[in-house]
């Protein structure tokens, strides 16, 4: 190997070691959040104040070591912990903890000389039993205490976070979208938007109907939608005659409207012959041509379009949808009740949601999410308040979390939570210890998951200023797994009346996505590094400077006397 690259690769229990050291660097930074009584991480920001969290995914990807080496075992528990939150949406504390501790244990025994492939599959093999475990003491939830149960947990036991959503999960339902956004007041807000909302409001102040709220408001108005551009007022006269004639209001969402035509809606909308509001269509490329026809659906209307031989100026009534109410403000348009049939709503439901399942896009997926909450009938925006942007994004970070564990939680029910749903588990993995079809190696694959799944439960109890490993031993003599630790009041509860819940379905990605991580971390026998590249000499430069010194010579005026013979 070239000697200027020696620094780039190292091997066996050099190499095992140095990842060792990353993995428990972060691991150890991410494990003080854990728990009710955790402690909070200061990062500093490249711009702006530092970020103060107690979110475990945010920890971990903050965490770059100035070790090469050490940096590697450091990035692969933050992917532990990234992939855990786009699969759960919570539960990346647990992941990183489990994760460090699995390897940790590991590479103690590889260094021994055990099999490091054994230990694996012995690894592998705990994990199924402890997943089938849980799965079996799963229990589904549905009523809304329930849902503010999980999401008080997720949220440190912050009752505000887990009232809020809640509420919003019982308005919006199962399907519906919850976002959060950054507060104006020191308060945090719930705003529901019912019905299907765009992201687009009127073309002109011209129409507002409603001058105190700044909207345009119509009762049982028609709808017209165009994909395209309308300019020319011939374009949509025969439209607004059909709406003038059946003395209906009429709201047209195209893809632009100006002009003449924007022009003649304004004068009839001010003269008071026609009711009559323009807004543009929402979003860009695929995603506004399917929200056309989200909308489509929801009122019973057709998209005009030149392209598949409709046009404005064959005007047919039948293309017109229509709605209850529909609201129009300066950037969102509102369409309450609309004329779809429910089974054609349905039947848009069912193809958007497996859109979502085959789509491999992490952006294409939340639109789609998007359009599917707005055809399902509501979008809940938890506007997070705060004396200060730090205190504010501490809580959006908490506000997050809390989302998605309800998400989870609803999705395949809940478990112990405090760490008892894996510490209970753990108490099916003694029998193979003790089975002699099992090779040794095999078995130590199995311990190491054994003692690594204690350990939340531990180091929850540790955060909380208590023994973790008599809390541990309390709990297993209790020898009832709906009961446990409550380390927030200091005291052993029924966990599920005390409302100390996980989503079943983070506590399975944590262990899953921990384990396999490490378990493959275990066998590594060679890292190797990029060097930095070796920083470029600057002497050219500095030697032209160096000349420059020179210039001190023509102090001595004498010697420009020697210029006369060069003439």
């Amino acid at each position: 190997i070239n000697a200027e690259y020696m620094g780039d690769i190292l091997y066996g229990g050099e190499a095992r070691e140095k990842l060792r050291s990353g993995a428990n660097q972060i691991t150890r930074a991410v494990a003080v959040t854990l728990g009710p009584k955790g402690r909070n991480v200061i990062i500093e920001q490249m711009y702006g104040a530092p970020k103060i969290t107690k979110d475990g995914v945010t920890v971990a990807k903050a965490v770059e070591l100035k070790d090469s080496f050490e940096n590697l075992g450091a990035q692969l528990l933050k992917q532990v912990s990234s992939k855990t939150n786009d699969e759960a949406g919570d539960g990346t504390t647990g992941a990183t903890l489990l994760a460090g501790a699995i390897y940790s244990e590991g590479f103690k025994i590889v260094q021994q000389g055990v099999s490091p492939v054994e230990v694996k599959k012995g690894i592998d093999f705990a994990a199924k039993k402890l997943v089938a475990h849980l799965e079996s003491n799963s229990r589904k939830i549905s009523s809304k205490e329930e849902i503010t149960q999980v999401a008080n947990i997720s949220a440190n036991m912050d009752t505000e976070i887990g009232t809020l959503i809640g509420a919003a999960m019982e308005k919006v339902g199962k399907e519906g979208v919850i976002t959060t956004s950054d507060g104006k007041t020191l308060q945090t807000e719930l705003e529901i938007v019912e019905g299907m909302s765009l992201d687009r409001g009127y073309l002109s102040p011209y129409f507002v109907t409603n001058t105190k709220e700044q909207n345009a408001t119509f009762d049982d108005a028609l709808v017209l939608i165009s994909q395209k551009k309308i300019s020319n007022l011939k374009q949509i006269l025969p439209a607004l005659e059909h709406a003038f004639r059946t003395n209906r209001p009429l709201v047209i969402i195209a893809d632009d409207v100006d002009g003449e035509a924007l022009a003649a809606l304004i004068v009839n909308k001010l003269n008071g012959r026609l009711k009559v509001c323009a807004a543009k269509s929402p979003g860009f490329g695929d995603n506004k041509t399917n929200t056309l026809h989200d909308l489509a659906v929801f009122t019973s209307a057709k998209v005009v379009n030149d392209e598949i031989g409709m046009s404005l100026e064959q005007f047919d009534p039948e293309v017109l949808g229509s709605a209850k109410k529909i609201t129009v403000s300066k950037d969102k348009t509102v369409v309450l009740q609309g004329a779809g049939a429910e089974i054609d709503i349905q039947e848009r439901i069912a193809f958007i949601k497996d859109q979502i399942e085959h789509s491999t896009s992490s952006y294409e997926k939340e639109k789609m999410q998007e359009r599917l909450a707005k055809l399902c009938g509501g979008v809940a925006v938890i506007k997070v308040g705060g004396a200060s942007e730090v205190e504010v994004s501490e809580k959006k970070d908490r506000f997050e979390d809390a989302l998605n564990a309800t998400r989870a939680a609803v999705a395949e029910g809940i478990v112990v939570g405090g760490g008892m749903a894996l510490l209970y588990a753990s108490t099916v993995l003694p029998p193979f210890l003790k089975d002699q079809s099992f090779s040794h190696d095999f078995q130590t694959g199995i311990q190491i998951v054994y003692n690594a799944v204690r350990l939340p439960a531990h180091m929850i109890a540790t955060n909380a200023g208590q023994e973790g490993a008599v809390v541990i031993d309390q709990c297993l003599q209790m020898n009832d797994f709906a009961r446990g630790y409550d380390a927030r009041n200091d005291q052993y509860v029924n966990m599920y009346d005390a409302g100390i819940i996980d989503p079943l379905k983070v506590v399975k990605a944590t262990l899953v996505n921990s384990s396999g991580t490490a378990g493959i971390m275990i066998t590594a026998e060679a890292a190797i590094v990029s060097l930095p590249e070796p920083a470029k000499p600057a002497g050219g430069m500095g030697g032209g400077m160096g000349g420059m010194g020179g210039m001190g010579g023509m102090g001595g005026m004498g010697g420009m006397g020697g210029m006369g013979g060069m003439m």
